[in-house]
């Protein structure tokens, strides 16, 4: 997990910024140093000189001399330019829904502050000067989250953050809601007056999308981690075949997740005394003859929930390792139309506002995951249900004293219901949202990525599923404590007392809301993957 106390010093020239960047920085809270590059300084104003030659020749430039949109063919003077962006800013001031968290409007705010150091947009430094100071003093515009289609660029979200630069809209400054003019005199910041093509540079790009994809990429590694801890816990709760997770079966098979995931699962139950190895059940079934093998063939092999789950957590690990270049190439990038070529001193049209690798990645992302938490939810099913549960009470209810109470204690039935319907949110939103493309602005912008919808779902479906991973874990904490915890591995041992930290064992039936998002809080602040100490081996 990112480290949020990472205050280096990140120098911005559109070329190396990298995704641990974005979420330190997102996460920072306004503890960090960000600085422009002198390089990057120097490409902006080759930029700008090309846009002051073009401007002062008439050269029809779209966005700076033109209209937006369809009207690309109304002609602007020079003197009207930069009205035309303020227009252009104000009129997508039209967002709605809930607003966005700040370390999404952190993240975007950096990644357009990197993309428009690359020096190809022909603004000035002191636009992306004026981005950075932001971060640093955590004036946070407040940005609804819908009204992008991820093409062109997310205008209306990033309209907030260039009006919060104009001193027009509300934000979060330290924590106080705000005019944004009062928090950047506060801060000693004078608003922006926008030049001829600074409002189009600043809202036509892929910077908010890229901020919940990068926030949502990190948040989904954590819970690569935390699914095989909740598999090797089960595997102890339900006294599982630990020969599952065997190099030979994942070296014949060989996806580098997979391989992760066993390795990382085997790690966990090494010194475990409640799993058993397939040769340990052989020998036992034969010393109990024919019979014996019978009665013990259900532990030949586990369900699939436990026997396959690195075939399905392997996957995640897979996504995550092809989306994050993914992601570095687009935070890296020049996402707004024109872009000025000071070296031939051309202008060029295009559409790198097209999110469509981040909506592509986000859309398998959010599948994996979603695939991830429902084989969480399986797994909890039977450690709870007395019929697969191989000896557990029914529900993991603690045995009463007086069996005239059975039946009053209800354990974890409510925590298996509570997993399933979580899970069922997950599982409806991971339908891909890059495939449902809407033509609009009369038919311009008849193509779009949808980018930003995939990179919000998966941000909700890492969130919600976290949830499950909580959930699933207090109840495997309680499992373990019925069969023994001081038969479990060393590994299991570090992850129960971790969570017996802030869920105590449940003897009688109680709440458990407030344990889950004790939980919920071990796994997001990185505390129990400390706890546990262990990392999945290097795979080749």
């Amino acid at each position: 997990m990112t480290n949020p106390s990472d205050t280096r010093a990140i120098e911005l020239d559109g070329h190396r910024l990298s995704v641990a960047d974005v979420v330190t920085t997102a996460r920072a809270r306004g503890r960090q140093d960000l600085r422009l590059a002198d390089d990057a300084v120097l490409a902006m104003e080759d930029s700008l000189r090309l846009r002051h030659k073009l401007l002062e020749e008439g050269t029809p430039v779209y966005g700076v001399t033109t209209g937006f949109g369809d009207s690309a063919d109304r002609h602007i003077s020079a003197e009207k330019a930069a009205r035309l962006q303020h227009n252009l800013v104000r009129y997508h001031l039209n967002g709605v829904g809930p607003v966005a968290d700040g370390d999404v409007v952190r993240a975007t705010m950096l990644i357009r502050a990197n993309s428009l150091a690359r020096g190809a947009s022909a603004v000035r430094p002191e636009v992306v000067e004026l981005l950075l100071r932001c971060v640093e003093h955590d004036i946070v515009p407040q940005v609804p989250e819908l009204g992008s289609l991820g093409a062109s660029g997310d205008l209306v979200p990033l309209s907030y953050v260039a009006a919060a630069l104009l001193g027009e809209v509300e934000v979060r400054h330290r924590g106080e809601l705000r005019p944004s003019a009062e928090a950047l005199a506060a801060e000693g910041l004078t608003p922006l007056a926008l030049e001829p093509k600074e409002g189009l540079a600043l809202i036509n790009g892929t910077s908010f999308t890229a901020a919940f994809a990068a926030l949502a990429h990190s948040d989904a590694a954590e819970l690569a981690f935390v699914a095989d801890l909740c598999t090797a816990l089960t595997c102890e709760a339900l006294r599982g075949n630990a020969s599952h997770f065997h190099p030979f079966v994942h070296d014949a098979k060989p996806h580098r997740g997979q391989r992760t995931s066993a390795a990382l699962v085997r790690a966990l139950l090494d010194g475990s005394r409640l799993t058993s190895s397939y040769e340990e059940i052989v020998d036992r079934s034969q010393s109990l003859g024919g019979r014996g093998f019978v009665r013990q063939a259900e532990k030949v092999q586990d369900k699939y929930s436990v026997r396959c789950a690195p075939h399905v957590n392997g996957v995640l690990r897979d996504t995550l390792d092809w989306v994050g270049p993914w992601l570095t190439t687009e935070i890296n990038s020049s996402t707004d139309n024109p872009l000025f070529s000071s070296e031939d001193e051309l202008v060029h049209h295009g559409g790198n506002f097209y999110a469509g690798h981040v909506g592509q990645a986000m859309d398998s992302l959010k599948v994996a995951v979603a695939n991830v938490a429902d084989l969480l939810d399986r797994q909890l099913a039977l450690v709870v249900d007395e019929k697969f549960n191989r000896g557990l009470p029914a529900n993991l209810a603690a045995t009463p004293e007086d069996d005239r109470e059975a039946g009053l204690e209800h354990g974890f039935k409510g925590m298996q219901i509570a997993a399933s319907a979580v899970t069922a949110e997950i599982l409806k939103t991971s339908a891909p949202a890059s495939v449902f493309s809407r033509s609009t602005e009369a038919h311009n912008q008849d193509k779009v990525s949808m980018g930003t919808i995939a990179a919000r779902d998966a941000r909700t479906i890492v969130e919600l599923t976290r949830k499950v991973c909580a959930i699933h874990l207090v109840a495997l904490a309680q499992a373990v404590d019925l069969r023994g915890a001081d038969l479990a591995g060393p590994a299991a041992r570090r992850a129960h007392a971790a969570i017996r930290e802030v869920s105590p064992f449940v003897g009688a039936d109680r709440r458990l809301d407030h344990d889950i998002a004790a939980v919920e809080q071990l796994i997001t602040s990185g505390r129990l993957r400390a706890a546990v100490a262990v990392e999945a081996p290097v795979q080749p």
